[in-house]
C-alpha cells in the first residue's frame, strides 16, 4: 500500500479504540493516540531508505510490531519522568498499544497485496497474502483512506452523540 492506504487502514482500526476513550470522557487522550497512530503507520516503510534492509523485511515483521513501541514507551516514560517526575504506567502502556495498533495496521494493509509479508521472520520464511490488490492500485489506496476517514467521522459522531 501507498501512504494514503495506510492512513486509512491506521485510522480505521483505531476508530473503536477512539470511541471508548471518547465515551470515557478521554476526548483529547483519543485525539493523542489517533495523531500517534497516524504518526508511525508508514514507519514501517522506512526500508526503502535504510542500505542493505530488504523491503518487507525486518521492519514488516511481529518482532518490529513488539519492539519499535517498547522503545517508543521507553522514551515517553523517560520524558515524563523528567518533565513529570512521576510517570503514569497507564500512559506509557497507552503509548506502547497505540504505537503496536498503528505497525501492526501497516502490516495488514500490506498483507492485502500479492507481495504480502513475512510476519514472523526470522524465525519463520512463511509468507502472508490476502492477494486482495496492488500496493499500487489507486482505488485500494483512495478506498481504503476514505474507510478510515468515515470510520473515524463515525467515531466522533458517536462520542459526541451526533449519530
Amino acid at each position: 500500500m501507498y501512504q494514503l492506504g495506510h492512513y486509512g487502514v491506521a485510522l480505521l482500526l483505531y476508530a473503536p479504540v477512539a470511541i471508548w476513550l471518547g465515551l470515557a470522557g478521554e476526548e483529547f487522550v483519543a485525539l493523542l493516540g489517533a495523531v500517534i497512530c497516524l504518526s508511525f503507520s508508514t514507519l514501517p516503510d522506512c526500508d526503502h531508505s535504510l542500505p542493505f534492509v530488504a523491503h518487507r523485511g525486518i521492519t514488516h515483521t511481529i518482532g518490529f510490531v513488539l519492539l519499535v513501541p517498547a522503545v517508543v514507551a521507553g522514551a515517553a516514560y523517560a520524558t515524563l519522568e523528567v518533565t513529570m517526575g512521576s510517570p503514569d504506567p497507564t500512559v506509557v502502556g497507552f503509548v506502547y498499544g497505540v504505537t503496536a495498533l498503528s505497525l501492526g495496521s501497516h502490516l495488514l494493509a500490506d498483507a492485502l497485496t500479492p507481495m504480502g509479508i513475512t510476519p514472523f521472520w526470522p524465525l519463520s520464511s512463511y509468507h502472508f497474502s490476502l492477494r486482495v490488490t496492488t500496493a499500487k492500485n489507486p482505488i485500494a489506496n483512495y478506498g481504503l483512506f476514505a474507510l478510515g476517514v468515515a470510520a473515524s467521522v463515525l467515531s466522533i459522531g458517536v462520542v459526541t452523540g451526533g449519530l
